[in-house]
């Protein structure tokens, strides 16, 4: 191997690569890394526009979870439906999603990243818009939101994973956390507009991003390394130039994914052969900060924040209106932040402010309970709240599926996604059932209880996680899982 290739030593470095890859090169090296640092900070436009299409699904997916908070007086009084079809209404958005997350894995590795998976959930997420719109009786609205939950399956999937593998190495983290910077805006822009619209026009106004998403699918590529997994070599580097630039040399990086790909082809790609020696890290990492993630109590406390703050005697209204004007800032400053810090010192930034947030309003509802403070406690509420929101959004929200997307080889990744994000919206749907019996027997236990598996959630990933910042995710995964690419 000609060494006039190489590039700085990585400590990280997959075998895989060349050893000319990995070393000096004299001044060949020092011109390399030279002219890599000036494509730095070099965006083509194509790149910018495949990431904003891919987001409109995010968009998607948070205006399904907004929608039925404003809703929620419009659909039982024209349909007259009661409180528990309503809850059940609002619920199997989960059970869709759940179904969505089991085949999202297999549509995406077999079908494409792009016009398969983020097509066919648009379609579903379309068809279960127009069922609730036009709704007459309240089976119509089940079925319209099934579709839409399976439709957030595919989703909450494929969009994290399709940005982490279109983007270089020093943007990954930034564009892929833009997934969640948009479900917040969804989430808040479906509360704002909601408050003003009825509930079929709004459920109208969902259709739009799916239309934008769909139409936008024409225009951008399908992944370089999906491209290569089925042996489309020169498409695969086609592509990659197109979306690093026409005049970025992108012979190392396309090299990296073809040998890492190539190692990668005998081993298996069924569920139960995720379930070996060699993957145990990564699904470790994977399913234990998605556990982590929706056990700090995200769901419970974003589902039912008005409640909460009428609890502690605090006005409904105003506290949702402070948690919208801190989530959308806190997270577009975690998707600043992304490249810059790492995700491991965000996360644990993170994990410590759910942590304080969940003690300070628990500590708010005990002394409530021992009649101690009274003018202070429903303000202390407030800050604990809005002290989670922020740090969650911070950090938690986006960066587990980001670590997601990059820790599993693409061998596995469909059926290591499927069973990520299906534990993910497992969980989402335990905290949103048990929350309101929690809360009846003890609101401050409840707190008390979250706020211990924030704290937890500090050691898991000060030990476990690793920092993925600034490698390739061929890096990334070879360190991970090493046995899986020894030849």
């Amino acid at each position: 191997m000609d060494e006039t290739k190489s590039t700085e030593p990585s400590e990280f470095s997959s075998p895989l690569l060349p050893i000319g890859a990995q070393g000096y090169g004299g001044n060949h090296g020092n011109d390399y890394e030279e002219k890599r640092q000036k494509e730095t900070w070099s965006v083509p436009p194509i790149l910018i526009l495949t990431t904003l299409v891919a987001v409109s699904g995010s968009y998607v997916f948070g205006s399904a979870v907004g929608y039925s908070s404003p809703a929620q007086t419009g659909i039982m009084d024209d349909l007259n439906v009661g409180v528990a079809e309503y809850s059940l209404f609002g619920s199997i958005l989960t059970i869709g999603a759940m179904i969505g997350a089991i085949i999202s894995g297999r549509i995406a590795d077999y079908a494409g990243r792009r016009t398969q998976a983020m097509g066919f959930s648009e379609v579903f997420c379309i068809l279960g818009w127009l069922a609730i719109a036009f709704a007459k009786v309240g089976w119509w609205l089940y079925v319209g939101r099934l579709f839409v939950g399976c439709g957030m399956g595919l989703l909450s999937y494929v969009v994290p994973i399709y940005i982490a593998e279109i983007t270089p190495k020093n943007l990954r983290g930034g564009f892929t956390t833009v997934h969640q910077l948009m479900i917040c805006c969804g989430v808040s822009l479906t509360y704002l507009v909601g408050a003003f619209l009825n509930w079929r026009i709004l459920a109208l106004l969902g259709i739009i991003p799916c239309i934008v998403q769909l139409l936008g699918l024409f225009f951008i590529p399908e992944s370089p390394r999906w491209l290569a997994k089925f042996g489309h070599w020169e498409r695969s580097e086609s592509v990659l130039q197109r979306l690093r630039g026409k005049n970025a040399d992108v012979s190392q990086e396309a090299t990296e994914i073809r040998d890492f790909t190539e190692a990668l082809q005998r081993e298996t790609e069924s569920i139960i052969g995720l379930f070996q020696l060699q993957y145990l890290k990564s699904l470790t990492v994977g399913v234990g900060l998605m556990i982590l993630q929706q056990f700090g109590g995200v769901n419970g406390i974003a589902f039912y924040a008005s409640s909460i703050f009428i609890s502690a005697g605090f006005s409904g209204s105003i506290g949702m209106i402070a948690m919208v004007a801190v989530q959308i800032p806190m997270t577009a400053l975690g998707v600043l932040l992304m490249d810059k810090s790492g995700r491991r010192p965000l996360l644990l930034i993170s994990a410590s402010g759910t942590c304080l947030g969940c003690f300070l309003a628990a500590l708010s509802f005990t002394l409530q309970d021992l009649h101690k403070w009274k003018e202070g406690s429903p303000i202390l509420a407030l800050a604990g709240v809005l002290v989670y929101t922020g740090s969650f959004s911070l950090g938690m929200g986006g960066i587990p599926w980001v670590i997601m997307s990059e820790i599993f080889p693409i061998n596995v990744k469909g059926s290591a996604g499927s069973l990520v994000t299906l534990v993910s919206w497992l969980c989402s749907w335990i905290v949103s059932y048990a929350f309101n019996f929690l809360m009846s027997w003890s609101s401050a236990g409840t707190f008390f209880i979250f706020s211990s598996i924030c704290g937890f959630t500090i050691l898991f990933v000060a030990k476990l996680v690793p920092e993925t910042k600034g490698r390739t995710l061929e890096e990334v995964q070879a360190s991970l899982n090493p046995y899986s690419t020894k030849t």
